[in-house]
């Protein structure tokens, strides 16, 4: 087990000096317009599995598939996410929403948007993570 203190440590966000990436979606992925993303990471934890920070996206479509969790709360902007078989749910500012690993469907910006979130990566997935090694990987 980690020599993690039993205390709970604090973090305050924004602390990390990470530069603003800009990204967009494979171009295979997407559905409609030409969309564009922003994300500044604003924490990450030692073992790289858990990180938070904020992400911007420009109107436009495109097909998401999750193998992490994310937790997430849009601080402006309106979009629209819809699970492949099911129901499309609208969000808008203030809205909060989980995203489980496993979900796949078609992620809408309607509005440029903003939202805070926080992502945990399966086990595994994270560079640091010393159960990546494999010692009889050549």
């Amino acid at each position: 087990m980690d020599d993690i203190d039993p205390v709970m440590r604090l973090h305050r966000l924004g602390t990390v000096n990470a530069p603003e990436e800009e990204g967009a979606p494979p171009p295979e992925l997407v559905v409609e317009g030409a969309p564009t993303f922003r994300t500044r990471v604003t924490y990450q934890a030692p073992d790289g599995r858990l990180f938070a920070g904020v992400w911007s996206a420009t109107p436009g479509a495109w097909r998401v598939a999750y193998d992490e969790w994310e937790w997430c709360r849009l601080s402006r902007g309106r979009c629209v996410l819809t699970p492949d078989g099911g129901a499309a749910q609208a969000y808008g500012p203030g809205d909060a929403m989980v995203i489980e690993p496993g979900f796949r469907g078609v992620w809408t910006v309607l509005e440029a948007c903003e939202k805070d979130f926080v992502v945990m990566l399966p086990p595994g997935d994270a560079p640091e993570d010393p159960e990546d090694e494999d010692p009889d990987a050549e």
